[in-house]
């Protein structure tokens, strides 16, 4: 009678155990995961799940998304968790990159988010949902440059033909207080400067007489 006694309350600890242990976050996952609730295999990455893409600030980054690349243009091409397909690349004279997998890739031409939207459609093929940015590192166009009264000052590539009128368009025109009929068209020419005084009414009414095409280096000044 007495072991008997004994025996059963030996068992009483044991099955109060149990239920208490079941209840830690542990094995309540595991629970879980045994109820339908997908469970992290190690070593294999599912691209299908909702991933956070890696920053892509940088004090390189240009910031105008309407940007063409050209040659000679440097760009980081960023394949989200594959080393391998992350990589700094000039765009060849050809106007054209290289990448694994993908071979050549026409870049000129197109932006940077078309860019990676080409690249992450052929990637398609070999990588399952592939997230993909392009960041402009530099840019080794041409330049000309635009100061004074306009809405964005600044240094701007020069992909072909590019009119003064167009240019001024480009940087978003004149302010409140700008000169129209004294911009100036500062030009280096045989080691000298040579300066253009320009109205742009009369560009406008003599049917665009004084429109200059620009020059690689040329400065237009908006007083």
């Amino acid at each position: 009678m007495v072991k008997a006694i004994w025996a059963v309350a030996c068992a009483i600890p044991m099955l109060l155990v149990v239920p208490i242990t079941l209840a830690s976050p542990a094995f309540a996952a595991d629970a879980a995961g045994i109820a339908g609730v997908p469970r992290t295999v190690p070593g294999v990455m599912d691209n299908s799940a909702p991933v956070r893409r890696p920053a892509s600030s940088s004090p390189r980054v240009q910031n105008d998304m309407s940007y063409k690349l050209g040659p000679e243009d440097q760009l980081r091409i960023s394949v989200w968790d594959n080393k391998e397909l992350t990589l700094d690349l000039v765009v060849r004279p050809d106007g054209k990159i290289s990448m694994p997998l993908i071979q050549d890739i026409p870049a000129e031409g197109l932006t940077a988010a078309q860019l990676a939207d080409e690249i992450q459609r052929r990637l398609a093929a070999y990588i399952v949902n592939p997230e993909v940015s392009v960041i402009v590192l530099q840019v080794n166009a041409p330049k000309y440059y635009l100061i004074g009264y306009v809405t964005k000052p600044g240094t701007y590539p020069l992909r072909g033909d590019t009119s003064l009128l167009q240019a001024l368009a480009l940087a978003g025109g004149f302010t409140q207080f700008a000169s129209p009929k004294n911009i100036k068209l500062i030009r280096a020419a045989g080691g000298t400067q040579e300066v253009r005084v320009i109205n742009y009414y009369d560009i406008i009414e003599d049917g665009g007489r004084g429109n200059y095409l620009l020059k690689p280096g040329d400065t237009i000044v908006v007083p």
